[in-house]
């Protein structure tokens, strides 16, 4: 057991894995019941699942997913890009204006949501070129699009906010007849799996990092550091399309001034909840995935605690800070050497 624990604290994974059990163990003292899933029968007669559990799974979706790609960017740019809420904006936009074209049908959704895909995905080589080519820091290059996206995202409807009202998208945005899960949660799913693959049968993670960690030493080594730092852009683009996708679907519309807004900030702290270097470098998906996690159930123990939805950007702040701090090498370093010191002691205690 103590080696597991030892293990567990040395490696990316223990602070975000010690939050996510400190936050179980106070939501089963305030409400034992508060993790119950239970069955039900929703308005549309499907039966599904439902509970907390579900809800915090389910409303995290495109946050995980944007936190998968925050994290490659990050790593190889030792940088965040701000802009992925109103990139999200943008291809919701268009996702939208290629369906209204259309009889929605299974076909036609597909080919909105590559046309969103490749939009996000031209915008994200746009903040790429300007991290890798023209050397300006990425937060400064990303303010960019921050700034403009959502104006964009207003023009491609012509400055409206319409609807698309299709059984199908509600399929995609909530239940699949006869799938208790929600869709959302499948996609995450799937998406996590073609990542790792990827992940695994590539060199990108390998490259990737090492590009973070010296990015001189990479080039000197045959990587094209350039190229690395476009594709991660590139790919939070597509983690941008996907998120945009989800979330016209949930609501049927597109407002492009509240769909996933202030999810860049949520993105960033998912990362860095998730054990990951805001400076670049060494990474873990899954880290970033469980942060994801970790903020909605953070906001979902708030509401369930009858906070004002004011008032729970500040209690997320204060709770997130101490993450963070624990998280510091400096607080990970005093921690292994009182660990050390006590594990000394009692050695000094058995040889007695």
């Amino acid at each position: 057991m103590s080696k597991f624990i030892k293990k567990i604290s040395k490696s990316q994974l223990g602070v975000p894995l010690f939050a996510l059990f400190l936050l179980i163990i106070f939501n089963l003292i305030r409400d034992p019941g508060f993790f119950s899933i239970s069955v039900i029968t929703n308005n549309a007669g499907n039966t599904v699942l439902s509970g907390n559990i579900v809800s915090i799974l389910n409303g995290a979706s495109e946050l995980a997913i944007l936190a998968i790609g925050m994290t490659l960017v990050t790593a190889s740019s030792r940088g965040q890009d701000i802009s992925v809420g109103a990139a999200a904006a943008i291809a919701g936009s268009v996702f939208v204006r290629v369906l209204r074209e259309h009889n929605i049908t299974m076909p036609v959704i597909l080919l909105a949501f590559l046309a969103s895909c490749l939009v996000a995905i031209l915008f994200g080589a746009f903040n790429g070129t300007l991290v890798a080519v023209f050397k300006i820091q990425p937060m400064i290059a990303t303010l960019i699009l921050f700034t403009a996206g959502r104006p964009i995202a207003y023009w491609i409807n012509g400055g409206a906010t319409p609807t698309v009202d299709s059984p199908l998208l509600g399929y995609i945005g909530s239940f699949i007849p006869g799938i208790p899960i929600p869709t959302p949660i499948l996609i995450v799913i799937v998406f996590g799996i073609l990542i790792s693959l990827v992940l695994r049968f590539t060199n990108l993670g390998l490259y990737t990092q090492a590009v973070g960690i010296n990015e001189k030493s990479a080039r000197l080594n045959g990587i094209n550091a350039v190229g690395m730092k476009m594709l991660s852009f590139m790919i939070l683009g597509v983690c941008a399309s996907i998120a945009g996708s989800i979330g016209v679907s949930r609501i049927g519309l597109i407002n492009h001034e509240t769909l996933l807004l202030d999810i860049e900030m949520d993105a960033i702290l998912a990362v860095a909840i998730g054990g990951n270097s805001l400076s670049g470098g060494k990474f873990n998906l899954g880290g970033s995935v469980i942060g994801a996690y970790i903020i909605q159930a953070l906001t979902i123990t708030l509401y369930a605690m009858k906070v004002s939805s004011t008032a729970v950007k500040a209690y997320k702040a204060i709770v997130i800070i101490a993450i963070v701090v624990l998280g510091s090498p400096v607080v990970k370093q005093y921690v292994m050497q009182l660990r050390g010191k006590l594990f000394q002691k009692s050695m000094k205690v058995a040889e007695n």
